[in-house]
């Protein structure tokens, strides 16, 4: 797996968290839909490193996560 920098516009992404992650928020991500790709950061940290993903590769860990519930 090769990994790369790319620099990816999130001023209009809308950052949403879980509905598992309770009212605390203490150990929580934030995941936003850009486009190609989704974004994820730590929620506590808003203006730190994002995590991007493609679309393809974010779906196959979305479904093994559930699977794994």
């Amino acid at each position: 797996m090769e990994l790369a920098s790319i620099t990816v516009d999130l001023s209009g992404a809308k950052w949403r968290k879980s509905s598992f992650s309770g009212g605390g928020g203490s150990n929580c991500v934030e995941v936003a839909d850009a486009g190609q790709v989704i974004a994820v950061r730590d929620s506590k940290d808003m203006l730190g490193p994002v995590l991007v993903f493609g679309q393809q590769a974010w779906r196959q860990f979305a479904a093994k996560v559930k699977a794994e519930r």
